[in-house]
């Protein structure tokens, strides 16, 4: 007898109907619906960032599927812990994010900042080329999205450096890890770039004490969560003078207020939220392909995208 998988859809701050409408076309034999409270028993939820009922009620989930590659807001509930957890690998967000970070670095590097300014108040004039060597960029995070941001940053002769918590190899990058190898790895960075997950351990991770020990004149390039970075202690070493300026794609409250001194502050540079967006169709595919997978008996550990519930990603 053929069983029919049923899904439930439940994620905030998204346009629900073209996910829904996306799904059941992947999936043409599931039953595929939308969440809401007191609803039927699921075998698969997608969701992004579901309140604490969705769990409560959703007691016979076989798997949970997250429509991004960050699983913070969802180590924030009580979850079943028998129950695999996938976040999305890909799906179009690994060129997107090393658009940008390449973009951030190559503007800081060749001043294209300054050079706009003049422009814009009518001056005409250049500044001396810099060297590349004198601009090591550190990549905290090596998972899929920070392997390929070193290896694009790597194409434009920069020396990259990567940080993880176990130890990586990336052609082209020199790798540290662990508590041992991140001084080591400060040091050497004249550029950060933070490509890290949110968890308990890197709350906070951007402060004084660790931005301080990067090379004088650094920049700082946060793409990853608002909670890694600690604001007033970044204006504080830009004030200095030991951290040059930064580009900021994520903060810890979003939108970001409006009375934040990031707004105004000539050497921050900001966009809302848009380092890497997810691709629906792209999402879609990856979801339904892991889905289909589990349920014909695929065994656990062969879907990329498992999320280890003690680690946090």
């Amino acid at each position: 007898m053929v069983v029919t998988p049923r899904v439930t859809f439940c994620c905030t701050d998204t346009k629900t109907q073209p996910w829904l409408d996306g799904l059941r076309a992947a999936l043409p034999n599931a039953t595929v619906e939308l969440w809401s409270p007191g609803a039927g028993p699921a075998d698969y939820a997608v969701v992004w960032a579901p309140p604490q009922r969705f769990f409560d009620e959703q007691v016979a989930l076989k798997g949970i599927f997250n429509t991004g590659a960050g699983v913070d807001a969802l180590m924030k509930l009580r979850m079943p812990s028998n129950v695999p957890v996938v976040r999305l690998d890909d799906a179009g967000m690994s060129v997107q994010m090393a658009e940008y970070v390449c973009h951030a670095v190559i503007r800081h590097f060749r001043e294209f900042d300054a050079y706009e300014a003049d422009m814009q108040g009518g001056k005409w004039s250049y500044r001396k080329p810099r060297l590349r060597g004198d601009f090591p960029v550190g990549v905290m995070g090596l998972g899929v999205l920070g392997e390929r941001v070193s290896r694009a940053l790597a194409q434009f002769d920069f020396p990259v450096l990567g940080w993880s918590r176990s130890p990586k190899t990336v052609k082209g990058v020199r790798c540290f890890s662990g508590e041992a190898g991140f001084t080591d790895f400060l040091a050497a960075t004249r550029v950060l770039v933070c490509l890290l997950p949110l968890t308990p351990d890197t709350e906070g991770i951007l402060r004084r004490d660790t931005l301080a020990q990067l090379l004088p004149g650094a920049y700082v390039i946060n793409v990853a969560r608002g909670g890694h970075l600690i604001d007033d202690d970044l204006m504080a070493l830009i004030a200095s003078g030991h951290v040059a300026g930064a580009t900021l794609d994520v903060f810890r409250t979003e939108p970001l207020p409006a009375a934040h001194p990031f707004w105004q502050h000539p050497q921050i540079t900001l966009t809302p939220h848009t380092s890497a967006r997810t691709l629906r169709e792209e999402s879609i595919a990856q979801i339904a392909g892991k889905i289909l997978a589990l349920h014909n008996g695929a065994p656990i550990a062969s879907l990329a995208g498992v999320v280890d519930l003690k680690k946090g990603y």
